[in-house]
């Protein structure tokens, strides 16, 4: 066309991914914007409405998985399994490791000779709050599992508490409970009363408010004894 000018197309910048509808991951060692209010200790998120979100391998073949408790870990302890993996799995052929966590809560520590109150701590380091049962790594790739396993132990005995490897297909855990078809430990099962109790009727419940009324409060028998 006469008069355009033709200019040299660009290649998209590495913050611009042509082929995608997500938005950019974020680093998962810390937030990329500062918290605007400082975050209380709290506790990691118990599941007790029977999730089992986060127990099952996703996107890769093998996964490290929470056994023991729920607490937090701090993103120097999380770089450390990460290193270790990497370290014990160079030269091993083509793999990838995913994580599954992000530090993104800020710790906050107050210094000595303070006075009683909240408030007056300073930012110390970024943790992220993982519960029981949580995989926070995976790993994907033509790598042996002898091999898969003892990178994982490594990476274990870095983190604190204890951990499993389990692979891809094994059933999910509600709780700290594994579910198991073979074995009758169901989702079902679970959710199932364990002992049978017969509904109290409204006429046998009136009763039993009535007679705790009259009796009072439970009477203490004293067991001193007199010296002669």
């Amino acid at each position: 066309m006469p008069g355009a000018s033709l200019r040299p197309l660009a290649w998209p910048s590495s913050s611009q991914r042509t082929f995608s509808t997500t938005s950019v991951s974020q680093n998962w060692l810390r937030p990329n914007r500062p918290e605007k209010s400082k975050s209380r200790v709290g506790r990691p998120r118990i599941q007790t409405g029977g999730s089992m979100r986060g127990t099952t391998v996703c996107w890769g073949d093998y996964g490290l998985r929470m056994k023991d408790h729920d607490r937090r870990i701090s993103s120097k302890q999380l770089q450390l399994g990460y290193d270790t993996i990497m370290r014990k799995l160079r030269g091993s052929g083509h793999f990838k490791l995913y994580t599954r966590v992000s530090a993104n809560i800020g710790v906050y520590t107050k210094g000595n000779e303070q006075r009683m109150g909240k408030g007056k701590g300073k930012f110390d380091y970024w943790a992220a709050r993982v519960p029981v049962s949580r995989i926070i790594f995976e790993l994907s790739g033509n790598v042996h599992e002898k091999v898969v396993r003892e990178a994982f132990r490594l990476a274990g005995d870095k983190l604190p508490g204890q951990w499993e490897t389990v692979k891809k297909g094994d059933p999910p855990v509600v709780g700290v409970t594994k579910l198991n078809a073979e074995k009758g430990i169901t989702f079902e099962s679970l959710k199932r009363a364990r002992k049978d109790v017969e509904p109290m009727s409204k006429d046998a419940s009136d009763d039993a408010m009535v007679i705790s009324t009259i009796e009072g409060p439970p009477k203490t028998v004293s067991t001193d004894t007199e010296t002669v």
